[in-house]
């Protein structure tokens, strides 16, 4: 079933271009399994397939990738649905990405200490830019343009807002919490 949502080349492209560089055999597998599976509630995650380093670690039976990092060994996990692969790999191929239909993608362990610029994917040094932006468990939804209208793209509004607005990966942040969800 994997086969026919997301090739094998689509995947090792998004795996090896957002950054999943560590080693499988470096760390231990069955951690790089947990840690992934730890971005989405278990009803997604427990069926979900797993995949490091361009390499499926658990196959699953449902349409959602977990990967144990969203950047270069950030440690910080995230679970996609195949619209959420399909933008990322848009976005690491610096592709033309157009929302169609909604995607989701959860990072319960949030991203604390390995955030972004909120306006730039491809900000060069995310910690230095004037809007970087990092938070605890939450989650990523992909909706057509025109459904963002009235959401603010201020981190600090408080609730809900826009990242990377003027860029066609644009997505709607959604706080959890203000710490990992264990």
């Amino acid at each position: 079933m994997i086969k026919h949502l997301i090739p094998k080349l689509f995947l090792a492209a998004i795996t090896s271009s957002v950054g999943i560089m560590n080693s499988v055999a470096e760390e231990d597998v069955d951690a790089l399994i947990a840690r992934a599976k730890s971005a989405a509630p278990a009803e997604i995650s427990d069926n979900a397939t797993v995949v490091a380093n361009g390499r499926v670690l658990s196959k699953g039976t449902n349409s959602w990738i977990c990967l144990p990092n969203t950047f270069p060994n950030d440690g910080m996990p995230m679970c996609n649905d195949p619209v959420w692969m399909e933008m990322l790999d848009a976005m690491v191929n610096k592709k033309d990405f157009k929302a169609d239909r909604i995607g989701i993608s959860y990072m319960l362990q949030g991203d604390i200490g390995a955030g972004v610029s909120n306006s730039d994917p491809y900000h060069s040094d995310p910690k230095k830019a004037d809007d970087y932006v990092e938070m605890g468990a939450h989650l990523m939804i992909i909706v057509p343009e025109e459904m963002l209208k009235g959401l603010t793209d201020d981190p600090s509004a408080g609730g809900p807002y826009i990242m990377w607005k003027d860029t066609p990966y644009r997505h709607i942040m959604v706080p959890i919490s203000s710490k990992a969800l264990k």
